[in-house]
C-alpha cells in the first residue's frame, strides 16, 4: 500500500504500543523504515512486540510506562532520544474508558478517564514537541474516537475527554506550525481488538448488529488505523495539520453506539 522505505532513519514513539491498534501502528511504521519506541503501562506484551519491529531490522525500545505521571513521560522521550537520537513522530495511542451511566459516574471514575486520555495525551505531546522544536519539527498523531465527534450515551466521561483532544489538535497544530511540527488526529471507530471486546463490554452477540449500523457493514481492524496514521506522518501529508479523520466505516454521520438505553 505504501512505498517500501517511506519512513526511512526516521524515529517514532508510539503509547499503547503492545497490542491492539497501537500495536498495528508500530509495526507498520516499521516496515516502511521507522525505529520506533514503544510505551505501555502494561509491560507484559511490550517487549514481544519489540521483537517483533526488530526481526523487520528496526531498532526499538519497550518502556513501561504510565502517561498520567508526567516524570515517567519525559523519561520516555529521554530515554528514546537517548538511544535513537531524535524524535520524528509522535503517535498518542494509549487511553481506555469503560461504559456507565452518567449519572452513576463517579468523581474518582471521571477524574480517571479524564486523565488517561486528556491529560496524558497532552503530557505526552509537549514533552514529544519540546525535543522536535530543537531538530526542525516533526509529525503527533492524536487517537481519539469518533464519539469524540459526536458524543455516545454511556460514555460521557470518555467523549468529553476525547472532544477535548480533538480541540487539542487543533490548538497545538496552530501553536506549533511556527516550529514545523505538524498535530493530527484519527477517530477510529468500533476496531476489533481485545480492548474493544473488553472495555465497550461488546460481546459476539452484538457483532452483527453493530455490523449493521455502519455504513460500510463492518468493523474495522488495527490496521485500518494504522494506514490512516501512516499517511498523516508521511510526507503525503505535509500540508495537513489540525485535522482529524474518522475512521470509523462512516458511522459517526449517523446515531453511533449506545452503551446505556436513553
Amino acid at each position: 500500500m505504501f512505498l517500501p522505505g517511506l519512513l526511512k532513519e526516521r524515529v517514532a514513539i508510539v503509547t499503547g504500543g503492545g497490542t491492539g491498534i497501537g500495536r498495528a501502528i508500530a509495526l507498520e511504521l516499521a516496515e516502511l523504515g521507522a525505529d520506533v519506541v514503544i510505551a505501555s503501562r502494561d509491560p507484559q506484551h511490550l517487549e514481544a512486540t519489540a521483537v517483533e519491529i526488530r526481526a523487520l531490522g528496526r531498532r526499538s525500545l519497550a518502556i513501561p510506562t504510565d502517561i498520567r505521571v508526567p516524570a515517567q513521560v519525559e523519561a520516555l522521550v529521554e530515554q528514546a532520544v537517548a538511544h535513537l537520537g531524535k524524535i520524528d513522530i509522535h503517535v498518542n495511542n494509549a487511553g481506555g474508558q469503560y461504559p456507565g451511566a452518567a449519572e452513576d459516574l463517579s468523581v474518582e471514575g471521571w477524574r480517571s478517564v479524564i486523565d488517561l486520555n486528556l491529560n496524558g495525551t497532552f503530557y505526552c505531546a509537549q514533552a514529544a514537541a519540546r525535543q522536535m522544536i530543537g531538530t526542525g519539527g516533526g509529525a503527533i498523531v492524536n487517537i481519539v474516537a469518533s464519539f469524540g465527534l459526536r458524543g455516545s450515551p454511556g460514555l460521557a466521561h470518555s467523549a468529553a475527554a476525547r472532544a477535548g483532544v480533538i480541540n487539542l489538535t487543533r490548538t497545538l497544530a496552530l501553536e506549533w506550525a511556527k516550529y514545523n511540527i505538524r498535530v493530527n488526529a484519527v477517530a477510529p471507530g468500533v476496531i476489533m481488538t481485545e480492548a474493544a471486546l473488553s472495555e465497550m463490554l461488546i460481546t459476539p452477540d452484538a457483532i452483527e448488529r453493530i455490523e449493521r449500523a455502519i455504513p460500510l457493514k463492518r468493523l474495522g481492524t488495527p490496521e485500518d488505523v494504522a494506514h490512516v496514521v501512516t499517511f498523516l506522518v508521511s510526507d503525503a501529508a505535509a500540508y495537513i495539520t489540525g485535522e482529524t479523520i474518522a475512521a470509523d466505516g462512516g458511522n459517526w454521520h449517523g446515531h453511533g453506539l449506545s452503551f446505556v438505553a436513553y
